[in-house]
């Protein structure tokens, strides 16, 4: 499966892990403080996440 994405959209990827458990306002907040910029913009917002399999 290819997810197509616009040509113009940029891809910011966050270098320390982020709990994806907190809502869509909490990851906002993380993106408007950490990243300095509006998470509303055309643009990607990656983690590091780890996966645990028990």
């Amino acid at each position: 499966m290819r997810i197509k994405f616009p040509d113009d959209i940029r891809i910011y990827i966050a270098c320390v892990k982020t709990d994806m458990r907190k809502s869509i306002d909490g990851l906002s907040v993380i993106v408007s403080e950490n990243f300095k910029l509006n998470p509303f913009e055309n643009a990607l917002f990656l983690n590091n996440y780890e996966f645990i399999f028990r």
